[in-house]
């Protein structure tokens, strides 16, 4: 079961890297975000995800990760 919280901060200290998608079991775009870091798109992607995330209920949020 993974944690929402220790999503969150993920996004915020490795969204850019993709960590947080890493995390939740997205390898492809946990790779996505790590071969395009560098152009800062998924800094920006990651901010909305942090958002995303944060705004999700708990419940949806188990039963999509």
């Amino acid at each position: 079961m993974k944690n929402k919280g220790i999503a969150i901060l993920l996004a915020i200290f490795t969204g850019a890297i993709g960590g947080h998608r890493f995390y939740l079991g997205e390898s492809k775009r946990g790779l996505l975000f790590l071969m395009f870091f560098w152009t800062f798109i998924p800094a920006f992607i990651a901010i909305i995800d942090i958002f995303r995330l944060a705004f999700m209920s708990e419940s949806r949020f188990q039963a999509k990760y």
